[in-house]
């Protein structure tokens, strides 16, 4: 039986993690009700799903346990959720549509945003913790997704961010705060997914990290050109937002047309890291593909 194509397992993955986010949220049903239908509100029905798709792409590589990649992906996306919500607070970037969705501060109030995003956290690590590996491999993948959170990664970048707001930063420490920001939390994804199938030796996790490091880059290239590019309404959230906040982007910095030929660059630097895994790579290749060419 043939392989389905792309757009087929990008869906069933897709539709099949939405179920899986649904079950593993507490019920809006228990106490306290209010911050779990908050809870709720912020993961299910919306977004691409790219670091889940991620996780069941680096899966393949070594035929991986399909409810240890289940139980991994919704980890790193409940702590993607919990990012959003915490930076979407007027605190941080102050937006009010995500997803296509008022955001949480707005739907609910700001007390409820600042819970959910602490209580989606802390769902992620015990999500993770039950997904059946062993205890060893257990306690890697719950420290790939920690360092990928915190200073060193994902709030890191985010701390970053907020200071460089009205300020000129070099290509240099742009690129820095984005492999922090968005990259880090994209490169957890890969290797979650790898360490479902079994431990990548040092030559495959070189290779893992190239690839993520790679297609982390380029997710935030693109979202700086869709943010100049696109309207509201495709991206879902208010565009133009960065401009007029006079934040640092690589389209202030570089100008759209290279923007746009790094985008293409950092992909082909994905692919030829991921040459030594041969056709099982094939997922994570066109994932590289959709991360550069997507419109939203």
């Amino acid at each position: 039986m043939s392989a389905p194509s792309f757009h087929d397992w990008m869906r069933n993955a897709q539709s099949g993690m939405e179920d899986v986010l649904a079950t593993l949220l507490p019920p809006d049903t228990a106490a306290p009700a209010r911050l779990h239908e908050a809870m709720r509100y912020a993961v299910l029905d919306g977004g691409k799903r790219v670091r889940p798709l991620l996780v069941f792409a680096a899966g393949e590589l070594h035929d991986a346990d399909r409810n240890a990649l289940a139980r991994a992906a919704a980890a790193v996306e409940m702590i993607h959720a919990y990012s959003l919500v915490h930076d979407d607070m007027p605190c941080m970037d102050d937006d009010a549509l995500r997803r296509g969705k008022p955001t949480v501060h707005v739907k609910y109030d700001e007390a409820t945003a600042l819970l959910v995003g602490d209580a989606l956290q802390s769902q992620a690590f015990m999500v993770l913790s039950e997904a059946g590996n062993d205890p060893a491999r257990t306690v890697a993948m719950l420290r790939v997704l920690a360092q990928a959170s915190g200073s060193a990664g994902m709030c890191g970048g985010q701390a970053i961010d907020l200071a460089s707001v009205g300020i000129t930063l070099s290509l240099a420490e742009l690129e820095q705060m984005h492999r922090l920001k968005t990259g880090a939390l994209l490169r957890a994804s890969v290797m979650l997914g790898a360490l479902c199938g079994r431990m990548p030796d040092a030559a495959e996790t070189a290779a893992l990290d190239a690839y993520a490091a790679a297609v982390g880059l380029a997710f935030q290239v693109v979202d700086d050109v869709l943010d100049a590019t696109a309207d509201s309404q495709t991206l879902g959230k208010t565009a133009g937002k960065d401009a007029v906040d006079h934040k640092p982007t690589y389209v202030s910095i570089l100008g759209l047309e290279q923007s746009q030929a790094l985008a293409q660059k950092l992909r082909e630097d994905a692919h030829r890291a991921l040459l030594p895994f041969g056709d099982n790579a094939r997922r994570l290749r066109e994932l590289a593909d959709l991360i550069v060419q997507r419109k939203a």
